[in-house]
């Protein structure tokens, strides 16, 4: 049923699809998700029923085939920004997700990809990646994050921990981005390239255990983002993905950067509509200065969508050193056009709009924390690298 219900449906109709989901269903659970920073499960039950699910997975497979290697990442990114609208975290989760599905459709074998997309297709297997293991300590943190691999006979032993793991109460499979140097992860390693490793595990082994007393954050509450325990964990090597390193060395994380902005710009898109809608109902369409903050959103949430489509155009004409430099421009751009029309939106709409359970006092806040998921500061220091000629990280931005 999941397979017929993807195949059918192309373009336009995924993005119909997926906001007219967000709308009717998503956006009303979206405030008690947020309360009780629990994972939005129900969401990924519809998504699935309605033959979305399998978005990121190729034709050949029962999806609909998406992707920045695919030849269509915008309908992708446009589907995101419709959850977006209705809840970030829901997004992000989503993110994760489609994210991994695309790192499987290009790296993982054809024995992996069939055993993996089988259940993605049929059975609404949720997938996510996981790199979190910040080695620098904040203040009052006892716990130190990281894990270490010990290769045993037939694969390798995990053990330690993973934090800002997305999706730790849904997802059933996490790839996880792992270094033989010793802990770091892929994100926060200072071992060569080569010793990251990534590898598909599968959540429901015993020894990995969650602990969600560390995630209590401000916003994008509803990612359950735990802690994640590894205590001498498996993987057998038949789970291993692509080549030593091949996660750096070929830049796949600059496939994704760009997506985190589509989610940004469902958060600009959802305060505007929000402030439209309520300035008309509290009169206030007179006023000379809401109809600049209306101009202002208005241009914002338009040239956050230009600049998509010109990404995804470098992505789908396969211009891929023009697309990883456009991506982290977009992601600096689009990141502080979503901030900008918040605050016009709150500034048009005035104190009332921040009070629960008003959606914008939830954007506020998740979209807040999420735009710390890179370094804005990084970000465009690597920008200009990339224009000096120097020497610059375009997966992570590393000083």
């Amino acid at each position: 049923m999941e397979t017929l219900k993807t195949a059918r449906l192309e373009g336009q109709e995924l993005v119909d699809r997926a906001r007219e989901l967000a709308r009717e269903k998503f956006a009303p659970r979206a405030d008690a998700y947020d309360r009780a920073a629990a994972f939005p499960a129900e969401d990924f039950e519809d998504l699935f029923a309605s033959g979305l699910h399998a978005a990121a997975v190729p034709k050949e497979y029962g999806g609909a085939g998406l992707g920045p290697h695919r030849g269509n990442v915008y309908t992708l990114w446009m589907m995101t920004k419709e959850l977006a609208k209705a809840d970030l975290s829901l997004a992000r989760c989503w993110e994760g997700h489609a994210n991994s599905l695309v790192i499987l459709d290009g790296m993982a074998d054809g024995r992996q990809k069939a055993r993996w997309f089988e259940g993605v297709v049929s059975r609404g297997e949720k997938w996510v990646a996981w790199s979190g293991e910040p080695q620098a300590r904040a203040p009052g943190e006892k716990v130190r994050f990281g894990t270490t691999l010990e290769k045993v006979e037939g694969g390798y032993v995990v053990e330690g921990n993973k934090v800002f793991s997305t999706s730790a109460t849904g997802a059933q499979w996490a790839i996880l981005l792992t270094s033989t140097a010793g802990p770091g992860g892929a994100r926060h390693s200072s071992g060569p390239a080569e010793a990251t490793l990534m590898m598909a595990c599968d959540l429901s082994d015993p020894s990995i255990t969650t602990d969600g007393s560390w995630w209590d954050p401000i916003g994008m509450r509803a990612t359950a983002s735990h802690l994640v325990k590894f205590e001498r964990t498996f993987i057998p090597d038949e789970n291993l993905i692509g080549y030593p390193g091949q996660y750096l060395l070929e830049g796949w994380q600059t496939c994704f950067i760009p997506h985190y902005a589509a989610t940004f710009l469902g958060a600009a898109e959802a305060a505007y509509d929000f402030a439209l809608e309520y300035v008309i109902t509290q009169n206030k369409v007179e006023d000379p200065y809401v109809q600049h903050h209306v101009a202002q959103m208005s241009i914002n949430v338009e040239t956050a969508h230009l600049w998509l489509r010109h990404v995804a155009q470098l992505w789908e004409g396969d211009r891929r050193a023009e697309a990883q430099v456009a991506g982290s421009r977009a992601r600096h751009v689009i990141e502080h056009l979503a901030e900008e029309t918040v605050k016009h939106c709150i500034r048009a709409c005035g104190a009332r709009s921040l009070n629960r359970p008003s959606p914008l006092e939830r954007i506020y806040r998740d979209l807040s924390f999420y735009v710390r998921h890179d370094n804005d500061d990084h970000i465009l220091a690597t920008i200009g690298k990339s224009l000096l000629g120097q020497s610059h990280d375009p997966s992570f931005y590393k000083p």
